[in-house]
């Protein structure tokens, strides 16, 4: 009933198809006396199983039920079990015959679970007391045997109890049809109670990553307090005119969080050969400009430079920038908000800048970014890691754009490969010299009437940027640490830059745990901000 290679991939709805399918030819053969099949002319079982003869029939079930009865009693070394956390990690972990016999042990109480669900209120209560009792039996031996080198002979015997109760199940209740019946209607039944809890799943993983945690409250008050205390001659950087100095690196930071902008900083810094090159350029919204500009007084990033600017200050920006990207529907702030679509103004931000690298703000640092000024453009305006040879994220055009649409068929490749955003070198004298502003400006508006791509600004940006971009080597930037478990030690260590990309920010209980250090060691948790407000690594 099962290869073992493709057992982890096979659905829960699919095994209990197949079970029901198979269960007429079981029934056939059990429902004959001393295994041989009945005359031709009691044809009823040979018509369920499409026609195959009576002698076929038997030898080919009886074959079946031979090997799996060969596997459940071989006998097997005695070494100690090994308990892992989850279950399913357990079996992954077993040799595969133990596997074998787990994945067996599983389907019998599916099996008995049907046959309960099947058995008539009025019907045999003694098979029912029976049926419960072998599921308890069947379900601790499961326990037991996950993740350990074999399986315990008191489970086969178990095994043995439970084939045949059910062989007395199959003899009570031998009409296929209404067991395929009832496992369908079991079916249908599983598959709501899980697409209710992947909602529900989803719904609180929302309110988890929207949530501002109590400590970044309390911090966030505490630093807007200390600042409107300051005389107003205390309230500002030393004077540096950083915009007109185009040999430094430029760091642009669009952000409305103290904390993560504060690694990004420390990190950078950190990694940099020479930090007295670095320029930071925050830009945030008027709320949080008071704690940001408060934060960094009392941690300067010496000997870098830093300024700090607020959002309502550009006044060149739409009067509408703050709220035009809201969508119906769409909750998520990481599509909605106005600092991911600021990245599509930068030469209006700085204006007398020829080249700038932006970064979001959930990002680390790990090795000094100098490099990247010095990389030939090409006469192109971004420098991005492409994601087609990643396991991580979009990979074609066509994954994030409706192709569908005669604007976008006639002017884009559907197998173009997606770029990355969160770590981009600009060359913005190439930006204002193709007039790029007018090429976001006309796909936004379009986007406006139409729904063309998927939420965010990274479709949006494979478009503006469509033929701009520079392919960077993989290693200078490897994203997300916000989602994808499965991201290596190796891999992370030897990147440039780290991509927290994804709703399990590493400044959230949410976070992914093992990720997380990455980041918390960029923060000095003997602060006195963050004592007092109990912000711990």
């Amino acid at each position: 009933m099962r290869a073992g290679g493709g057992r982890e991939a096979l659905p829960l709805a699919l095994r209990l198809l197949l079970i029901a399918t198979a269960c007429g030819l079981v029934f056939a053969l059990l429902n004959l006396p001393d295994g041989r099949a009945r005359a031709p002319g009691t044809g009823g079982e040979r018509e369920r199983a499409g026609g195959l003869g009576p002698r076929l029939l038997a030898e080919q079930v009886r074959g079946r039920e031979a090997r799996r009865l060969s596997v459940v009693t071989e006998e097997v070394d005695g070494q100690s079990d090994e308990i892992a956390a989850e279950e399913d990690e357990r079996i992954s972990e077993s040799p595969p015959d133990t596997k074998e016999k787990i994945w067996m042990m599983q389907d019998q109480l599916i099996m008995a679970k049907a046959y309960l669900h099947f058995a008539s209120p009025h019907g045999s209560t003694h098979l029912a007391r029976e049926l419960k009792l072998r599921m308890k039996e069947i379900g601790r031996a499961i326990s037991h045997s996950s993740g350990g080198s074999h399986v315990p002979g008191s489970a086969l015997q178990k095994m043995k109890a439970m084939e045949t109760t059910l062989s007395k199940a199959q003899r009570t209740y031998p009409r296929c049809c209404q067991m395929t019946s009832k496992l369908r209607a079991m079916t249908q039944n599983s598959e709501d109670l899980l697409r209710a809890h992947q909602s529900e799943s989803s719904f609180l993983e929302q309110v988890a990553a929207r949530t501002l945690p109590k400590g970044h409250h309390c911090l966030a008050m505490r630093l807007t307090t200390e600042y409107f205390s300051l005389d107003p001659t205390e309230r500002e950087f030393p004077k540096r005119n950083s915009r007109q100095m185009d040999g430094y690196y430029h760091y642009a930071l669009f952000s409305d969080s103290v904390l993560a902008s504060a690694v990004v900083v420390n990190s950078t810094v950190a990694a940099s050969k020479d930090p007295r090159m670095i320029v930071f350029h925050i830009v945030t919204d008027a709320l949080n400009f008071p704690a940001m500009m408060m934060w960094f007084l009392t941690n300067p990033p010496a000997p870098a430079a830093i300024q700090i600017e607020s959002l309502d200050n550009l006044k060149w920006l739409p009067s509408d920038f703050s709220s035009r990207f809201k969508q119906k529907g769409i909750q998520d702030l990481r599509y909605t908000s106005a600092f991911n679509h600021l990245r599509f103004y930068l030469p209006e931000v700085f204006p007398s800048l020829s080249k700038v690298l932006l970064l979001d703000h959930d990002v680390v640092i790990q090795k000094d970014l100098s490099g990247l000024w010095d990389i030939d453009m090409k006469g192109k305006v971004i420098g991005a890691v492409e994601t087609c040879t990643s396991d991580n994220g979009y990979h074609r055009l066509d994954s994030l754009v409706d192709f569908s649409n005669a604007s976008i068929f006639n002017m884009f490749d559907p197998k173009t490969c997606v770029f990355s955003l969160g770590m981009n070198i600009f060359d913005l004298h190439e930006w204002r010299k193709q007039d790029l502003a007018a090429t976001y400006n006309k796909w936004f508006q379009l986007g406006k009437r139409q729904r063309l791509w998927k939420a965010g600004s990274l479709p949006l940006g494979q478009l503006v940027f469509y033929n701009q971009t520079v392919p960077l080597d993989h290693q200078w930037h490897v994203q997300g640490l916000g989602h994808n478990t499965n991201i290596g030690r190796e891999e992370i260590e030897s990147a440039a830059v780290i991509h927290y990309s994804g709703k399990f920010k590493p400044w959230l209980e949410v976070s992914i745990s093992k990720y997380r250090d990455y980041w918390s060691r960029h923060l000095n948790y003997d602060n006195p901000y963050l004592q007092q407000c109990n912000i711990h690594g």
